[in-house]
């Protein structure tokens, strides 16, 4: 593959994604709904395109990372579309967190048209994004996974193929398990320590020197004490995922109490007008649930 290289999906992930690759001297095609947010990438020499069908023409490879089933749907099968391009021999990565069938339903359709599909959905939020050390988790073809492997390279640091297509989401949907349980976890030590009185910088430094030590602790828990709520990860789009996991988990007949619950608790979060902020902001309903402000 040369490195006419597609990008669609220009959110808080994809741009710093994309702003790699253009750095690493990939030639970047790029599409996103809002223009605006692509105007940055345009001043580092990505070509702006008008429409899915257009990147996917003009580039050998092309990754997406967008919001929702529906958009990943309508960037790849819609009106104007990746499918309605002449993409025989053409290499597709789908970056997104999404539903595992609807990745292995879209690769289906592309291989009627004899191209290829990975899902390689990615966790480290925007840090990660910025830094070029997210996870990605590949769900593939040995031999499309070696074709993808030096951009996951620029995006990422720890970089595991799984399998098939559709592996990749499900494996992004134990980490969203896992990221559900330490979030709750996290934001009742921080309400917790504040209600006790304790030094909340040194009681965040040092249980996250033990066995609580976590991700969540290191880079979200300190966002928290300097009441910062924006986003690296969207509330929005964490209750899309577990939402994803619960629908899987019921296809399995597997209960995940802890999983719903937290659910629940980000719903309360979105009605009360902060979807659109930070996974952290979780503490403000634990202390909506006391009847005071804590932190």
């Amino acid at each position: 593959m040369g490195k006419k290289t597609g990008f669609i999906g220009l959110g808080v992930m994809g741009s710093s994604m994309a702003s790699r690759l253009i750095e690493a001297g990939y030639e970047l095609y790029v599409f996103n709904r809002t223009k605006s947010k692509a105007d940055p990438l345009i001043a580092k020499g990505a070509i702006w395109c008008d429409n899915p069908r257009e990147v996917a023409e003009s580039a050998d490879t092309t990754l997406t990372i967008v919001g929702y089933p529906k958009d990943v749907e309508e960037v790849y099968l819609g009106h104007n579309g990746i499918i309605e391009a002449d993409i025989s021999g053409k290499i597709f990565c789908d970056m997104t967190t999404t539903k595992p069938s609807l990745d292995m339903h879209i690769a289906q359709k592309l291989a009627e048209k004899d191209a290829e599909m990975a899902d390689a959905p990615v966790s480290g939020g925007d840090t990660g994004a910025k830094n070029g050390t997210l996870s990605i988790m590949a769900g593939c073809t040995e031999d499309v996974f070696a074709a993808l492997l030096p951009y996951f390279r620029i995006m990422g640091k720890n970089i595991t193929h799984m399998g098939a297509v559709g592996s990749g989401q499900n494996t992004k949907m134990a980490n969203q398990i896992v990221i559900a349980g330490t979030m709750c976890g996290v934001s009742e030590a921080l309400v917790y320590g504040a209600r006790a009185g304790l030094d909340l910088e040194k009681m965040v430094s040092t249980i996250s020197k033990g066995a609580a030590g976590c991700w969540t602790l290191d880079n979200l828990a300190p966002r928290v004490l300097r009441h910062d709520y924006e986003p690296g990860f969207m509330v929005e789009h964490f209750i899309k995922d577990m939402g994803i996991a619960l629908e899987e988990a019921e296809k399995m007949e597997l209960p995940l109490p802890s999983l719903a619950l937290t659910k629940q608790l980000y719903l309360a979060i979105k009605a009360d007008g902060m979807g659109r902020k930070g996974t952290q902001v979780l503490v403000k309903a634990l202390e909506a649930l006391s009847g005071k402000e804590i932190l």
